[in-house]
């Protein structure tokens, strides 16, 4: 019985489910307790994980990922989605330079360096390397712009949802994955999605959505059965959708989700330090455990 599905963000190529687990359970459990809430059992929480399609094919004495440098970021998505980070991590960090005349900069042969600099002055950046924060950028083009890695991330979400799932956490790019699986699925049983550090506000990702947003997420459709005797059931309700966010998550740079998904979205502010944009961070605050709690007793 899996009744709590965790979707992983960007930059877990080199793990899998079973090791995300082992992050995510403890957290989680933490984060019901700091609620008020008993923590569910270990085997009533699953993680969805997609990261492997990122994952570079091996070939010989190479270990890890691609060995990326600033040359290596496109024009286009990931130079727009690179500067946009830029721009909210000097919105919210002194150390952080800001991001002055960034259309110039946008056409400038340097600009990728440019920002990358900047970026490794922030509290936020301050301990991911340049190599991994170019394949993070290349993480999130390939997901919204390769339509094939984007159907198979959605169907490993998914594959995990049974019967009796009710509630889905997604983090980071994961919450954008974790979205369109459930609108993809008429007809699901989850009662609440929780989103922690979503990017889904940018324009850059909102825009790109498929399907393309209305309010959330409207009543799943019921499922049709011949024999039904109802032949025209009421929908069940429409999930809840809480959205947990850090003021100094660079990631999450739109924080109020509502304006764009709708006011029944509800939106929470957590502290997470100087972990800002980490997942057991998230996991660990209460509010998160009490989106978690209430989908659970929505049965």
């Amino acid at each position: 019985m899996t009744r709590v599905v965790g979707v992983h963000g960007v930059g877990k190529q080199l793990m899998g489910s079973e090791m995300l687990r082992s992050d995510w359970f403890p957290a989680l459990s933490d984060g019901l307790r700091h609620a008020g809430q008993h923590a569910v059992p270990r085997s009533d929480f699953t993680m969805a994980f997609y990261g492997d399609l990122f994952r570079p094919p091996g070939r010989t004495l190479a270990v890890g990922d691609p060995m990326f440098t600033a040359s290596d970021v496109t024009d286009g998505f990931e130079l727009d989605l690179l500067l946009a980070w830029w721009q909210h991590a000097a919105d919210i960090d002194p150390a952080v330079p800001p991001a002055t005349g960034s259309t110039t900069l946008a056409r400038s042969p340097r600009a990728a360096q440019t920002a990358l600099r900047a970026l490794q002055r922030s509290r936020f950046f301050a301990d991911v390397s340049l190599r991994a924060l170019v394949f993070d950028l290349k993480q999130v083009r390939r997901y919204l712009l390769d339509p094939d890695l984007r159907t198979a991330a959605r169907r490993r979400v998914q594959e995990r949802i049974g019967p009796d799932t009710r509630v889905v956490v997604g983090h980071s790019l994961g919450s954008v994955v974790a979205y369109e699986a459930l609108c993809a699925m008429p007809g699901h049983p989850v009662k609440a999605l929780v989103t922690l550090g979503s990017p889904l506000g940018m324009r850059m990702v909102f825009d790109r959505l498929l399907p393309r947003p209305g309010d959330w997420p409207g009543s799943p459709s019921p499922v049709d059965r011949p024999d039904s005797p109802d032949p025209d059931p009421a929908p069940a309700p429409a999930p809840r959708w809480t959205n947990v966010v850090d003021e100094g998550d660079v990631v999450a740079a739109v924080k109020d989700l509502s304006l764009l998904f709708g006011p029944s979205l509800e939106g929470k502010v957590v502290h997470n330090g100087s972990h800002a944009h980490e997942a057991t961070a998230y996991l660990t605050a209460a509010a998160t455990g009490s989106a978690v709690a209430e989908g659970l007793r929505r049965d």
